[in-house]
């Protein structure tokens, strides 16, 4: 079979077979592109009206504001254990608490106020992006098989599109040679 015939069904049959968990990566890796311009995906960061400059230590101890995030009843937190994780934006003077229910807390690093309380979505989004959300077992043995087959993809369709383009020009050469030897009356 030649090598053109096979790389073509490659990527006709490859493409069917990887579409679906594509199409949810792809969806996803979009959503996740535009998470800083849409609020909805990820609250937007806060400054704390209180900065000085990005080299002020806090004010606040890292204990009074994770009493005033603990304050918060939407968030659920009752314990360090409750947390997703903790930001520290020195730059901005605020620290995030997000809980494992996804709620996050932007506390203020000087006088230990929340300055917002969000719904977080785009931890979820990355789960979807990355697999993990369907099973831990489908990241490495349906995304990760599904992207290397979009390589595969990628290189047989660049392949294939280079030896069309190439033998397209290869065609225009010779009508032009053979339109020079044999001009038309």
């Amino acid at each position: 079979m030649k090598t053109q015939v096979l790389l073509r069904k490659i990527h006709h049959w490859g493409s069917i077979i990887v579409a679906p968990v594509l199409i949810v990566m792809i969806g996803a890796g979009v959503v996740l592109q535009l998470k800083k311009e849409i609020d909805w995906v990820q609250p937007p960061t806060n400054t704390s009206p209180e900065l000085a400059d990005a080299d002020t230590l806090p004010a606040a101890s890292l204990a009074e504001m994770f009493a005033a995030a603990q304050a918060v009843p939407e968030a659920g937190i009752g314990s360090w254990a409750d947390l997703a994780r903790v930001d520290i934006k020195p730059d901005r003077g605020i620290v995030k608490f997000v809980s494992a229910s996804s709620w996050e807390v932007q506390v203020d690093t000087a006088t230990a106020q929340v300055l917002q309380v969000a719904y977080r979505r785009s931890d979820l989004i990355e789960t979807i992006h990355d697999g993990s959300f369907f099973a831990d077992w489908a990241k490495l043995y349906v995304f990760l098989p599904a992207g290397v087959g979009l390589l595969v993809l990628w290189l047989s369709g660049v392949y294939l599109f280079a030896l069309t383009e190439i033998k397209k020009a290869g065609t225009r050469r010779k009508r032009r040679r053979r339109h020079k030897e044999f001009p038309l009356p």
